[in-house]
């Protein structure tokens, strides 16, 4: 395409974009509705579970820097396809899948599309939205679909649990990849960086190395132990391809990702800030979605449904952020969001078994709005920090951070959600005689607490699986408010670092083009008032 055909078809290259994003945002959570029945259809053991969530993230996260440097060495585009192909294929073989090796593997593979797929999307917005306040406009939007397929996932799941067979959360990923690689052949530019840098195989082998190393730290920390000979080995294995990897990259004279570019407070703060977003909204979900099917006894469907305040919220916000961020600067804005979802967790920390649904949906509200107002404009600092063609990495850097802060945030929420819970339930059984083997059953999960409830029905009555099903529940509760309050106090704390560290404005100066553009913004939103 010639730039002019680009510009003017700016807008449908967004929806593919945002449409090939919706697809690998909504496998992140579209799976974890399935595991209760891939425990009865295939026979998986919690380990099995763990992995089949786990394969996609870890394989996803690593590779993520990686495929955005060599989508700015060989065509963005390019890279696109290829992942929305590798994408398509592998979501039929975990379909197709007969046993939970077999599912895990396939997973994995899902991980490899969807790290050249994510950062693809960014980089190529990045390049057809030249002008800085119409691709703050656009990244917005790509935000709210981030948003709004991190909610979806649990309820298009729940729907097809519920009309089809487990495969079904797979195969609906294949429809989605055919009309993205279709309308992209004739609505997605490609773009490189015009003086294609040499391969840099060590930093990529680095990157990926420790990368990846950190992210399985961080999954099998809660199995092990924070403290255990597994964890502190995975973590300073972590640290020190990291720190092998920054020292390269300082050394190599075309590097894969030019680190310095960290000393930018813009870069740096922003990316900082979308890390402590994520970090607080993946542990959050983490633990509501087994609130609502356990606690409240949802069915899988209705729980998903009732997630959807939190996706109307952040696509309203995130488009609206940018306005905001003419009016205020980044500032004041990336740490109002965070600041309004710590407001979400303490309001969510006041939850009990019959509070009334109100309650969920104001907690998420604000969630959701805080999430829009700061992943929308910390991702436009990140990307706006640096040169188009190296948009890629840009991106990657910006994928990578959510990854790291979701996987760390599901990790650390889990931990003290099952420490409290451990904790609380023994407390509360103490005066009943139930063997030392059945307790140790009911405190490795609530949902294996219910199983030892209902064991107890049918052996001893109904009363003594009530009391079993009730301390099960107040120590979940427990647990689920001790979580909030340590995710609120993580956003607040990243608030605060955001007010203090991340610049208010960009530090390069407006172009004619891009103040024509906000006098033209600002004239249409007074004339709409």
């Amino acid at each position: 395409m010639d730039t002019a055909t680009i510009h003017r078809r700016r807008w449908l290259t967004l929806g593919v974009l945002c449409l090939s994003l919706f697809v690998i945002v909504v496998d992140s959570t579209i799976v974890n509705v399935a595991l209760p029945t891939l425990v009865r259809q295939l026979g998986a053991t919690t380990t099995d579970l763990q992995w089949i969530v786990d394969a996609y993230t870890l394989v996803f996260a690593g590779l993520l820097l990686a495929a955005g440097s060599l989508g700015d060495r060989f065509g963005r585009g390019r890279a696109l396809r290829l992942g929305l192909i590798a994408f398509g294929i592998t979501s039929v073989l975990g379909a197709l899948a007969q046993s939970p090796g077999q599912l895990i593997a396939a997973r994995a593979l899902m991980g490899i599309g969807a790290a050249l797929i994510f950062p693809a999307t960014l980089a190529i917005l990045t390049n057809v939205f030249t002008l800085p306040g119409e691709r703050a406009k656009a990244i917005g939007i790509w935000t709210a679909i981030t948003g709004l397929a991190v909610a979806l996932g649990p309820v298009t799941g729940g729907w097809l649990l519920e009309h089809f067979w487990w495969g079904s959360v797979f195969l609906v990923n294949l429809p989605i990849v055919i009309v993205a690689l279709v309308a992209g052949k004739f609505l997605v530019p490609d773009s490189r960086d015009p003086v294609p840098r040499r391969l840099d195989p060590l930093g990529i082998a680095l990157s990926i190395s420790g990368v990846t190393l950190l992210v399985w730290g961080i999954i099998e920390a809660p199995h092990h132990g924070w403290t255990s000979t597994t964890s502190l080995c995975a973590f300073t294995g972590a640290a020190a391809l990291i720190a092998a990897f920054i020292v390269w990259e300082l050394r190599s004279s075309a590097p894969m990702l030019d680190v310095r570019i960290f000393r930018n407070l813009r870069f740096s703060a922003a990316s900082l800030s979308v890390t402590v977003a994520f970090f607080a909204l993946f542990g959050f979900i983490f633990m509501v979605t087994q609130y609502m099917q356990f606690v409240r006894g949802y069915g899988t469907f209705e729980a998903g449904l009732r997630t959807v305040p939190f996706a109307v919220a952040t696509g309203i916000a995130a488009p609206i952020a940018p306005l905001l961020v003419r009016r205020v600067g980044t500032k004041v804005v990336v740490a109002g969001g965070l600041a309004l979802m710590s407001a979400g967790f303490v309001v969510a920390a006041t939850t009990t078994a019959t509070s009334s649904y109100s309650v969920v949906v104001v907690s998420m509200a604000l969630m959701g709005v805080g999430l829009g107002l700061t992943s929308a404009p910390a991702t436009e600092s990140i990307m706006g920090a640096l040169p188009p063609e190296r948009a890629g990495v840009g991106s990657a850097v910006n994928d990578t951070t959510r990854e790291l802060g979701g996987t760390l945030g599901v990790a650390v929420a889990g931990s003290v959600l099952a420490s409290a819970y451990t904790t609380g339930l023994a407390d509360k059984l103490a005066g009943l005689p139930i063997p030392a083997d059945a307790l140790a059953t009911a405190q490795s999960s609530i949902g294996a607490a219910f199983g030892v409830a209902d064991r107890a029905t049918e052996l001893v009555g109904p009363a003594a699986g009530d009391a079993i099903r009730g301390a099960a529940s107040q120590a979940f509760i427990d647990g689920f408010h001790t979580g909030s309050l340590v995710l609120a106090a993580v956003a607040l704390v990243g608030s605060l670092l955001a007010l203090v560290i991340l610049p208010a404005r960009a530090d390069q100066p407006a172009t004619d083009d891009d103040r024509a553009e906000t006098t033209g913004a600002l004239a249409l939103e007074g004339a709409t008032a």
